[in-house]
Formats: C-alpha cells, sequence, structure tokens
C-alpha cells in the first residue's frame, strides 16, 4: 500500500518503521534538519526495551505533494493541527487518521472534510509508545509491538476502513484496537496523563525523585478526573479502566506506576514528552479545564494540588523552550 505519515516525530516514527517492516511503500513528512538527517542516513531507532536497532529509508518529503495515497496518518502535536487542516482536506487520499492527544477532533474533522473536493473518511486513532528523537536517532520505549486505538468520533470504523487498515500492518504484531467513541477516549486518556504530566514539571520532569506518596495523589487525581468526566456524562474508556484505580488493581496500578517512575521508562514514556511538548500539555490542559468549567464546584483536591506544585506555564517554556519539537 501507499501511505504518508504526516509528521517525523517520535510517534511518527516508529509507526513508520512498522508500515516499512509490513512491506508498504512509505513516504514520511519531515522539515528542518530532522529531515535532512533521514535522508542523507535513513530512520534509525533505538528500540529500548527491546535494546535492538532498526534502519528504514522512507521516502522522504518536506512539503505534501500531489501524489494519490491509500493511507494517510497524521501525527503532529495537538497544538500545531490547526495550522495544517487545510493542507489535509487537499491530500489525496480517502481516509485520513489523526492520530495523538485530541481534544478538537470534531472541529477537525469537519474542517478537513470542508477543504476537501471528494469526500474524505477522518478516523482518530492513539499509539501507545514513547521515547525522544536524538540527533541522529530515536529512541523509543514500547511493550511488546505496541498497536493503535483507532475509531471515529462517535462510530467503529468501518468495515471497509477497517480493512485497509489490517492491510497496511499485515505480517506484524502491531495491535489494531476498534474504538466506537474516540471524543470520550481522548478526554479519559486526558484525565489519566495530566496528574503525572503536573507531578513531572513538579520535580523538574525527574519522575524518579517521585515519592510513593506523591504517586498515590497522582492516582486519586485521575480518579477525579475520571468522576468529573462521568458526571459530565462521559463513558470511561477503554471499559473498566476506573476499576484498575481501587482496591487490589488499584495495588496493583500504583505498582507499575512507581516502578516506571523509578526507571528508565518513566523518563521515556513521560517526562521526555514533558519536555519536548510545553506548548501541546498547556493547550490540552485549557481544553481539559473548558470540561472542568461545566461543573465548577466538582470536587477535584487531589488534582488541585499536584496542579498548584509545578511552576506556571511561562516559567516551562523558559525552561523547556529550547527542547520543544
Amino acid at each position: 500500500m501507499k501511505i504518508l505519515i504526516y509528521g517525523a516525530g517520535v510517534i511518527g516514527s516508529y509507526l513508520t518503521h512498522v508500515l516499512c517492516a509490513a512491506g508498504n511503500d512509505v513516504t514520511l513528512l519531515a522539515r528542518g534538519g530532522w529531515r535532512e538527517t533521514l535522508e542523507q542516513s535513513g530512520l534509525t531507532i533505538y528500540h529500548h526495551l527491546q535494546k535492538k536497532v532498526t534502519r528504514y529509508r522512507p521516502r522522504v518529503i518536506g512539503a505534501l505533494d500531489r501524489e494519490h495515497y491509500d493511507l494517510v496518518f497524521v501525527v503532529m502535536q495537538y497544538q500545531q493541527m490547526a495550522a495544517i487542516l487545510d493542507d489535509l482536506g487537499r491530500v489525496d487520499s480517502s481516509i485520513v487518521v489523526l492520530v495523538g492527544n485530541n481534544m478538537s477532533a470534531g472541529e477537525m474533522e469537519r474542517h478537513i472534510r470542508n477543504c476537501s473536493a471528494a469526500p474524505q473518511r477522518v478516523l482518530f486513532g492513539f499509539q501507545g509508545t514513547g521515547g525522544r528523537r536524538e540527533a541522529e536517532r530515536v529512541v523509543c520505549v514500547r511493550f511488546g509491538e505496541a498497536g493503535m486505538t483507532v475509531g471515529g468520533l462517535y462510530k467503529e470504523p468501518s468495515l471497509m476502513e477497517k480493512r485497509r487498515l489490517r492491510s497496511a500492518f499485515a505480517g506484524t504484531r502491531y495491535r489494531l484496537t476498534w474504538a466506537a467513541d474516540m471524543d470520550a477516549w481522548y478526554k479519559c486518556h486526558l484525565a489519566f496523563i495530566l496528574p503525572i504530566v503536573y507531578l513531572s514539571y513538579a520535580l523538574n520532569c525527574n519522575l524518579k525523585r517521585a515519592t510513593g506518596r506523591q504517586i498515590k495523589t497522582g492516582l486519586r487525581a485521575v480518579r477525579e478526573g475520571y468522576e468529573l468526566l462521568k458526571a459530565l456524562g462521559y463513558p470511561i474508556l477503554p471499559e473498566n479502566t476506573i476499576e484498575k484505580l481501587y482496591g487490589f488493581q488499584g495495588g496493583l496500578s500504583y505498582a507499575v506506576l512507581r516502578i516506571m517512575a523509578k526507571t528508565a521508562i518513566g523518563e521515556l514514556a513521560a517526562t521526555d514528552h514533558c519536555c519536548s511538548a510545553v506548548a501541546e500539555l498547556e493547550a490540552l490542559e485549557k481544553a481539559f479545564a473548558a470540561l472542568r468549567e461545566q461543573r465548577p464546584d466538582f470536587p477535584m483536591p487531589n488534582w488541585d494540588a499536584l496542579r498548584k506544585a509545578m511552576p506556571d506555564w511561562q516559567a516551562l517554556h523558559l525552561s523547556y523552550g529550547k527542547q520543544e519539537g
């Protein structure tokens, strides 16, 4: 299949790796010095947990071309999406998948369709990988072969869309999980990650300093975020997620987070992104704050305590601005 990956950060790079491994004709849109590195040396990924290096040479472009693509995956930071929506409306592909955190999915879908001369199917996805981009390579952390949750705003992909996606990843162990409500899925994911973001920034992006008490506060804050969403009428997704924060499963969740925080996994899965995506995380927090305004009296003491402990966004931009992607 002929596939375009629009965005060459950590997520887009791993996606490119998998799709190249599946034998697809992959084009990667990248800009700046990273584009030059990809053109000269190809895409090199160090897989941290697997202790291996892979190299592929996808076709690299610096701007959208007029080629036809069977699939387009867009992997950009949330706050960067608005600037490329017109481009996406003009892309020659019947299926466009927006990958990553998204609190404006409905607006983006409408914009792309309004700009498109031909009918386009817009799907939304989230890939479970983390890491950082270095001068000559990407360092990636993933469990197994990773995968993507993908769906429409309020329905699962159609049979045709599922067939096309399965075909793209055929022969790999990359997991595709279908979702019927990506709008709620994104909101739930944000309720999970924001307390971790707050804690990371409070600790100067060094989760190894996190105490057991701080991690427990983070888990209680996640519960509060989920309870807020329930009060607003959103389902908590994936199913059974909230049960993992209570009782025996809650203890396991605490243990897993404690281990991650004390190892390089926490750095690659969380704090590296906090360092390189301050603008994105600020925009996402603003979007979640708008949800809270619908229930201003809803109690979230642990959430608020974590938020109060971190520096303000202006200070964070000054501290990490040079690392932002």
